[in-house]
């Protein structure tokens, strides 16, 4: 499938995929007409890209409304549901002396049309409402610190599918483009974009949406940033980085290679859900084995350590980890009996309590990929 790659000349520098403009959280935070019972209404495809970005979620400290067909995404869906916010109920909610909500607060995941923004200005009942109505440049989902993804499930069905259909493959490179171009206002990056071109072809053969993929999609990402340049307050008006924008096509021998690091072993022989493992863990006091979920991500620092290490030394390193935190952790040392045998001293106890929540902390951690690289 079509996969994005962001380049700059120096990686190390590479910002996180995401990050919520903190005047925003401060202004929501202090805003004084927004309290407890407010209620937050998204469409299926920004709930989950709030959910991904959850301190937005925490910010926000409401229950969202959310449509229930994951499929109903994109900008039909956007019309559909400002023009039901726009309705008589939501009027009536807002409306009168005593309104049920003192203030909408209003945040688009992606660009808005701006017919619809036009919609909201006629309604004269609506309008003096509004709190705040601002285009996030969110419609994207982050996998980790270095990764995204435009969540299009059904891309290779629509994009390589039916060649007399095209219809359902250009909305697909549409709302694509507009993902990937959102990382880019996210990351305030004007990128280089080079892409993978058409073969050539012979005059008497035709040319087909399939060929011109990459051509259309890395177009579409143009235009979105040619209007950020224009709309979005310090945006590069030089180009910083380079988007290279290519598929499984450019190396073909790679599906062929098993990959023997960390993350790709962990994925290929642990009965995994996306990032989530469930292991076994004793229980207490002698009890029945625990099961206790965990996620293999980012907040873990021996996973980012370890992640594209070879799968041998991803081993030596956590043997090295572990023999280390024993040898300096009091707690460790005493019940791996590192202090001799028999009873504890008084002085022993002490030395282990203060370092027990320590202790269980790290040594959770350590155990876990000790046991996942077993």
């Amino acid at each position: 499938m079509v996969r994005v790659g962001l380049l700059k000349k120096n990686p190390n520098v590479l910002k996180p995929a995401f990050t919520i403009p903190p005047k925003l959280l401060q202004s929501l935070a202090e805003d004084p007409k927004w309290d407890e019972k407010g209620s937050v209404a998204q469409n299926y495809n920004s709930f989950g890209v709030v959910n991904d970005h959850n301190s937005l979620t925490d910010s926000l400290r409401a229950p969202p409304s959310v449509s229930d067909d994951p499929n109903d995404s994109g900008s039909d869906l956007e019309e559909d549901d400002l023009k039901s916010a726009l309705g008589k109920r939501r009027r009536d909610d807002m409306s009168g002396r005593k309104p049920l909500y003192r203030k909408a607060f209003v945040f688009f995941s992606s660009p808005i049309a701006r017919e619809l923004v036009l919609e909201i200005k006629k309604d004269t009942l609506v309008l003096p409402r509004i709190g705040a109505l601002r285009e996030m440049n969110l419609e994207y989902f982050a996998i980790d610190s270095q990764g995204f993804v435009t969540n299009n499930e059904r891309a290779l069905e629509e994009l390589y599918g039916d060649e007399e259909n095209n219809k359902k493959a250009v909305a697909c490179l549409n709302v694509m483009a507009t993902r990937v171009a959102s990382v880019f206002a996210s990351l305030r990056e004007f990128p280089f974009v080079r892409f993978h071109a058409a073969r050539s072809l012979d005059a008497n053969t035709m040319t087909t949406l399939h060929d011109l993929i990459h051509t259309k999609l890395a177009a579409g990402v143009w235009d979105s940033l040619m209007k950020y340049k224009k709309s979005i307050p310090n945006f590069p008006q030089t180009e910083t980085c380079e988007l290279l924008i290519i598929d499984r096509t450019i190396d073909q021998i790679a599906p062929l290679i098993h990959e023997w690091t960390y993350d790709a072993m962990c994925h290929d022989l642990l009965n995994m859900e996306g990032n989530k493992y469930v292991h076994e863990i004793p229980g207490k006091n002698g009890g029945q084995p625990e099961r206790k979920e965990v996620l293999l991500e980012d907040h873990d620092p021996i996973w980012l350590e370890l992640r594209y290490a070879h799968i041998a030394d991803a081993s030596v390193r956590l043997h090295e980890k572990m023999t280390n935190f024993i040898s300096k952790n009091k707690a460790a040392q005493i019940q791996h009996g590192l202090r001799g045998s028999g009873e504890m001293s008084t002085r022993d106890l002490q030395k282990m309590v203060q370092a027990l929540p320590q202790y269980s902390e790290q040594i959770d951690k350590l155990s876990l990929h000790v046991e996942v690289s077993s």
